[in-house]
């Protein structure tokens, strides 16, 4: 069973391409310290492992994540299965980032223990599901996808994984593009009966790192995923009909590319913006300038800068949350900030609307950890 994927590169993923290498050369050649590095892979991980989550309906926030990547166990009460499951993406982050540091490749034993460790937090391989499993909408209860009958699985995997393999030996696709179509037909075979989009995730980032883009694990995909989820169900949603077997086969995967390329390319711009940042921070933020400038702040500005701390971007809701008050009282306190320029608009969308760090203030908060 042959995996043959029906694609064009259109101009809008060639732009996306084109600017993913720009950023991924200027991120390779900055002269930024290993402290530094570290800091900022860490944070990524935090990210990754809370986003990913969160787009399968885990509650925690990134302040109870960090927690729990703290070593900190049981102070969840009632979130006992999503505590579970922060540490369990936090097992196979881990392994796949040794098996990345071992350059293991990649075979159906190593996606199978991914998702096991994922799923239920051991190394036992999973083995693919034996029956039909059926995709529903929380809210109506309709059929969403139908994925292929459990006979076809195996046969699918093995044939996805010899075409990532291939790809990867013969370098004639772009490797995000190789990625994005992997992401796609793991979760078109939807091998397991639950764990299937964590997995695929993961997969996406053993592939990238294994290409050339691991960025030095400084970057987070899934929060562009969390971001704009609806937009990755969409793209995911492919074909004429929701069973597999009534053409999305044969479906045009061009929509969910464009989807992956684009979040790729603001991922990177991100990370390559926040490791610049550090970098004139290593020079020009002193602990004594930035203590002298965090006595500027009001209380409710400083809480609020452990929120920009581990997510550059953060919508009236967030806000809301972190501070512990309403969203009529947040937005009084984000037109004020806004003309202070504590904060600046990031996404000017009405519906979607997000917030970043004035320039000043974000130098000031990745010139080290906010006390």
């Amino acid at each position: 069973m042959k995996f043959t994927p029906n694609f064009q590169i259109t101009p809008a993923i060639a732009n996306c391409l084109l600017e993913i290498e720009r950023h991924k050369e200027v991120i390779n050649i900055l002269p930024i310290t290993g402290k530094v590095i570290a800091s900022l892979r860490e944070t990524a991980r935090l990210m990754t492992t809370h986003y990913s989550t969160q787009i399968e309906g885990n509650s925690l926030t990134p302040e109870e994540v960090e927690k729990i990547a703290k070593g900190q166990q049981g102070g969840f009460p009632g979130r006992e299965r999503d505590e579970k499951e922060v540490r369990n993406y936090f097992l196979a982050l881990e392994f796949v980032e040794e098996q990345l540091r071992q350059d293991v490749p990649l075979s159906e034993k190593l996606i199978k223990t991914i998702h096991s460790l994922v799923y239920g937090g051991t190394k036992k391989q999973s083995q693919y599901r034996e029956g039909q499993n059926v995709i529903k909408d929380g809210t109506t209860g309709s059929i969403v996808y139908m994925p292929p009958e459990a006979h076809d699985v195996s046969p699918m995997m093995k044939a996805l994984t010899n075409w990532i393999n291939k790809q990867i030996k013969d370098k004639e696709l772009p490797a995000p593009i190789i990625a994005a179509l992997a992401h796609y037909q793991f979760a078109t075979i939807h091998p397991y009966y639950d764990g299937n989009g964590r997995a695929a995730r993961l997969l996406t980032t053993f592939i990238l790192h294994k290409t050339g883009y691991g960025m030095k694990g400084i970057y987070s995909l899934e929060e562009y995923y969390a971001k704009n989820l609806q937009g990755y169900y969409d793209a995911l949603t492919i074909g004429g009909s929701h069973n597999y077997y009534f053409g999305r086969a044969e479906a045009d995967i061009t929509p969910f590319l464009e989807y992956f390329t684009e979040g790729m390319a603001i991922a990177f711009q991100r990370v390559r913006e926040k490791a610049v940042n550090y970098k004139e921070a290593e020079i020009e933020i002193t602990p004594a300038y930035q203590t002298e400038k965090l006595r500027e702040l009001r209380p409710q500005q400083r809480q609020l800068l452990s929120l920009f701390h581990k997510s550059r971007e953060v919508n009236l809701q967030e806000i809301a949350e972190h501070l512990g008050i309403n969203t009529r009282s947040a937005n009084g306190l984000i037109k004020k900030w806004l003309e202070q320029e504590f904060i600046q608009i990031e996404n000017p969308s009405k519906k979607a609307r997000t917030y970043v760090l004035g320039k000043d203030w974000e130098r000031v908060v990745l010139g080290g950890r906010v006390p």
